[in-house]
């Protein structure tokens, strides 16, 4: 995955042969990410997991583990939070997102590796892959793909796919 320019909201995913738009972070791409700053996080990652809305659609095609969505999923995003990062259930007594969402960003999320073991409070959370808005909107932090496109991602990837964000 790469910026079109530095300091960029949008960029190009590459995956085989597949190249594709994506929409990042509002604070374009950065190696010093911190919780809050919108920016999408330079590196090395692995596509941990990810979930989709079986209301909406079928189980993807692809090697990645997926579980339905649950509406009372949420990822905590909460820095001084034990489960800072984590997957957790709402009701949640500390800030987190919400992962059952009507706006069909989170239809099919994938769980970027970022900031995940070891977790750094602070360091940022929620860095997922998923549904791009119109136009590619800037994200606060995410890897955004039209949904054809993200189906096309998925059907290519596995538990050993990495991406690299520069």
């Amino acid at each position: 995955m790469r910026s079109l320019a530095p300091g960029r909201t949008q960029g190009t995913l590459r995956c085989g042969n597949l190249v594709l738009p994506c929409a990042l972070g509002r604070g374009g791409i950065t190696s010093r990410k911190r919780e809050g700053d919108g920016a999408t996080p330079r590196g090395v990652y692995r596509l941990e997991s990810g979930y989709f809305r079986p209301d909406r659609h079928r189980r993807p095609q692809t090697a990645l583990r997926l579980a339905a969505t649950q509406r009372d999923g949420g990822w905590c995003d909460a820095a001084d939070d034990r489960n800072y990062n984590c997957f957790v259930r709402h009701p949640y007594p500390e800030s987190a997102e919400r992962l059952w969402r009507d706006d069909g960003l989170y239809d099919v999320v994938l769980v970027i590796g970022y900031n995940r073991r070891p977790r750094r409070r602070g360091a940022g959370s929620a860095i997922f892959m998923h549904v791009a808005k119109d136009g590619y909107a800037p994200t606060e932090g995410c890897i955004a793909l039209a949904y054809p496109d993200l189906l096309k991602v998925l059907a290519c990837i596995g538990p050993a796919t990495r991406l690299i964000v520069v």
